[in-house]
């Protein structure tokens, strides 16, 4: 990828990370920004940005909103899906809709993926996850 194409995906990420969707706030401040294991938003991979990234457990998490249902996007979310698979990330999608109507399970999903992932990790139950604070 050359340099000026990077600098505009860079330019693009910073922006999609000050003007996150209702759910992807959502998800950020209810749950992500404050999980133990480090995920980060808007984050470029290749010539691809991901919604949110842990780098340790190698996760990416992705909302949709209705564009990806129509037949350009899904094809285009396969090809990425693909490439991301072929970099070690492992995918995880949830509809918007999903998220307003059950954070708790995209969070418990979310979690047990990252354990799936982590073998260096002892169980940790959601509910102290949930009450870090």
């Amino acid at each position: 990828m050359d340099r000026a194409t990077r600098t505009l995906l860079a330019e693009h990420a910073r922006f999609m990370r000050r003007n996150m969707t209702p759910a992807e706030k959502q998800l950020w401040y209810s749950f992500l920004r404050d999980y133990p294991i480090r995920f980060s938003n808007q984050i470029i991979i290749g010539p691809y940005i991901v919604d949110f990234l842990c780098r340790k457990v190698r996760l990416s998490v992705e909302l949709d909103g209705s564009q990806h249902y129509e037949e350009n996007h899904r094809r285009y979310d396969e090809i990425r899906t693909t490439y991301l698979e072929m970099e070690g990330i492992k995918e995880l999608r949830f509809p918007n809709s999903y998220v307003r109507e059950n954070l708790e399970g995209v969070c418990e999903a979310i979690h047990q993926e990252v354990q799936k992932r982590r073998n260096d990790l002892c169980a940790i139950p959601l509910d102290l996850v949930r009450n870090k604070k």
